[in-house]
């Protein structure tokens, strides 16, 4: 997607949406849009912007453009998300990740002396860029950056602790075709970054505790990592990430809110996430389609296979509680090409069936913004248009609504305005007036 294809429509497209579905916030239309197609950052915005967090590539690249190809070193100087207010829509606070694309008609520059987001000129919203956390001041004894060991995300929010920075799906017979979790640790590592394969729990537990001296902001933490088809280091996969928590939460009982992102496990090795501390539980399904899971996820197809995924996902419902089971997909990948939906009505039908399902038995899938990264199997390609991602967010808010479900525990605060989670606009949409009274939130 280049600028000269897209400028001339983009604000067009953007007031459509608008008026199309008006009981949609703007703010949040506005955030898909620029996760689907990435931000451009000026030189001067950037030479002149300081004292921000900037982008940790904490497990994926989110960038639409390889390292390599960015001319002024984004890779280095973008900050890790925006945040947004005012502009010619009068925006209310709005969180965005950053997922670098210098052909983007999104353009982080400066606009009357300040930094701004322009589109076609038009001046969107005045920005922030995340401030650096205290805790980023200090270094650990092995001699790593404390930011590579425990970067803050969702503006210090969330801590992410990526333990594992290689996944066990190898290849193009194995890899999820939009994940490029083994692809960034080989450029980041090319690049010549400091990029832990394997975070050791010493180093964590000590970050854990520099940042329970210094910060007040962090409320979350997610362990995550890539998946283990056999045994790393002599565990299996569950038993592997439970002592993470385990060691966490042995040190600073209920400092956070302790989350674990890994594979459907069988209900022994989820039981051992449970009893370590995990108090919530991501199994990511990826996508919902039977006929798609097999090619999209061909990996997670030959050594669990998606009916038992989804097994997985409803048994973990009894050990965790359902609403603290929050398995992810990726929206919008179903209609990755050259096998995806080509029609939008269709595929949101297919990725609803999916949220009913889940949303019927009180389990509360989320949802990330696929931006096709270009090291992925699924390479260059176009996403799909904003219409499609506006539905989405009505087809989740309709089935999420309809079930009177609590906004999900570990995501920071709902609502327009609100929102900190910054890699879709679901939490965007949820209305506060709409929750259930005196479950506002499910407790963790």
């Amino acid at each position: 997607m280049t600028t000269s294809e897209t400028t001339h429509v983009m604000i067009a497209e953007l007031e459509r949406m608008f008026d199309a579905f008006p009981d949609l916030p703007r703010e949040a239309i506005i955030k898909q849009d620029i996760l689907r197609v990435g931000l451009a950052f000026d030189e001067n915005a950037l030479a002149v912007a300081s004292g921000y967090k900037p982008k940790d590539y904490f497990i994926f690249s989110f960038d639409l453009v390889p390292l390599k190809e960015m001319q002024h070193h984004e890779a280095y100087r973008s900050p890790e998300e925006i945040r947004m207010t005012g502009g010619v829509y009068q925006l209310q606070p709005t969180i965005v990740s950053v997922r670098v694309n210098p052909d983007s008609p999104y353009r982080v520059q400066l606009h009357e002396g300040r930094l701004a987001l322009l589109c076609e000129g038009v001046h969107l919203a005045d920005l922030e860029f995340p401030p650096i956390p205290a805790y980023y001041a200090h270094s650990l004894s092995s001699g790593k950056k404390i930011s590579e060991i425990a970067p803050a995300i969702e503006w210090g929010y969330l801590i992410y602790l990526t333990a594992y920075r290689l996944c066990q799906y190898w290849g193009k017979s194995e890899e999820c075709r939009f994940c490029d979790l083994n692809e960034n640790y080989r450029q980041q590592k090319a690049q010549g970054r400091e990029y832990t394969a394997v975070k050791t729990i010493d180093d964590i537990v000590e970050a854990m505790a520099l940042i329970n001296q210094h910060d007040t902001v962090s409320k979350a933490y997610t362990v995550t990592g890539g998946s283990i088809t056999s045994s790393l280091q002599g565990m299996k996969e569950g038993e592997w990430y439970a002592r993470y928590a385990e060691a966490i939460e042995s040190r600073f009982p209920g400092r956070w809110i302790p989350k674990a992102v890994v594979q459907a496990l069988p209900k022994d090795e989820a039981q051992m996430l449970r009893d370590a501390g995990y108090r919530i539980y991501h199994p990511n399904y990826e996508v919902w389609s039977p006929e798609l899971f097999p090619w999209i996820c061909p990996g997670k197809e030959r050594y669990v296979g998606r009916d038992e995924w989804i097994k997985r996902i409803v048994d973990a419902a009894e050990i965790f509680g359902p609403e603290r089971v929050i398995p992810n997909f990726v929206g919008g990948v179903e209609m990755a090409q050259p096998h995806g939906f080509t029609d939008i009505e269709r595929a949101i039908a297919s990725t609803t069936e999916g949220l009913d399902y889940f949303m019927s038995r009180g389990i509360i899938p989320r949802f990330t913004t696929w931006c096709p990264e270009p090291t992925s199997d699924l390479g260059r390609q176009d996403g799909p248009p904003l219409e499609y991602f506006v539905k989405l967010l009505l087809a989740w808010r309709t089935t999420f609504e309809h079930y009177n479900l609590p906004a999900p525990p570990g995501y920071g605060r709902p609502g327009v305005g609100n929102a900190e989670f910054s890699v879709s606009a679901f939490m965007d949409v949820i209305r506060l007036d709409r929750l259930p009274k005196g479950r506002e939130v499910a407790e963790v």
